[in-house]
């Protein structure tokens, strides 16, 4: 008898209750509404039963990093304690166009508590039909940028700073650790957790795409509604796919954390062994 892997009973359980849209009619109205109604259920206390507590140990809050042309929130986990200057973990959340910041309270809040550091997580600007990816890009990048600059205000140690993303926060870490290597903002190292790292059309021909199609966290179909606004129709897609960069040298020390049971299971081992080669990836 052959064996089926499947993820987890409360893995199923979970994205069972989500209901699945129809990605290809999907408008921004549309869109919003789904993403409002998942962020509540991803928030509620019952969920939690399932996704796990955060550390009593750490105080959670949202801030404001205020930028020259916008305001953005973090949600920042800070071991409670005597106050001392602490290493910064730069976090974004994954979720592509459903998610935020606060559904990745149980992992920043534990990471907080055992390193020990401050974590940061950026709730920057969702995609959609009128906000493409390179908007999140920024985010990250622009956040990073001033909580580095402003070490008395956050508390941390600009000697000592990572980035954490988590899915297509990924994406967004590794291009934030680009620019801070062209910045010449020093990093000790990143995270990259189930990266989503291409989104050219090469990212259709991992062999995870066919292999792992239809999974309770993510479907193909998905993955084509999230590249199709990660990069629409007149933007590179290189740009913002850290699988394309030119020149990954100088970069600090990378962790990738590669998930099973996912059409982007490929990604993270294709991303260390360099861009695949071939297909056009405009």
């Amino acid at each position: 008898m052959t064996t089926v892997e499947q993820p987890s009973l409360g893995v199923r359980v979970l994205y069972s209750l989500r209901g699945e849209p129809d990605w290809s009619t999907l408008s921004r109205e549309q869109l919003v509404v789904f993403r409002e109604t998942q962020n509540r259920r991803l928030n509620s206390p019952l969920i939690r039963v399932a996704t796990g507590f955060p550390d009593r140990g750490v105080s959670i809050g949202w801030e404001q990093v205020t930028l020259p042309d916008r305001a953005l929130r973090v949600r920042v986990y800070r071991p409670t304690g005597p106050a001392a200057i602490l290493p910064l973990v730069l976090h974004i959340h994954g979720g592509g166009f459903v998610g935020t910041a606060v559904q990745c309270d149980w992992i920043n809040s534990h990471l907080a508590a055992r390193l020990p550091a401050v974590v940061v997580s950026v709730e920057h600007r969702l995609i959609d039909q009128e906000t493409p990816l390179s908007a999140a890009v920024d985010d990250g990048w622009d956040v990073l940028r001033s909580v580095v600059q402003d070490t008395a205000r956050w508390g941390i140690d600009p000697a000592r700073v990572a980035v954490f993303g988590e899915s297509c926060g990924s994406m967004i870490a590794a291009l934030s650790a680009l620019r801070a290597r062209e910045s010449g903002l020093p990093l000790r190292a990143q995270v990259l957790v189930n990266p989503c790292v291409d989104v050219t059309q090469t990212a259709y021909d991992y062999v995870s795409m066919a292999e792992y199609a239809d999974t309770p966290t993510l479907t193909v179909p998905q993955m084509e509604f999230f590249i199709s606004l990660a990069a629409p129709r007149g933007v590179d897609a290189r740009a913002v796919s850290p699988l394309y960069a030119d020149d990954l040298s100088g970069l600090p020390p990378a962790l990738v954390v590669v998930p099973v049971l996912d059409p982007v299971a490929d990604h993270g081992p294709h991303l260390l062994r360099g861009a695949p080669q071939g297909r056009d990836g405009g």
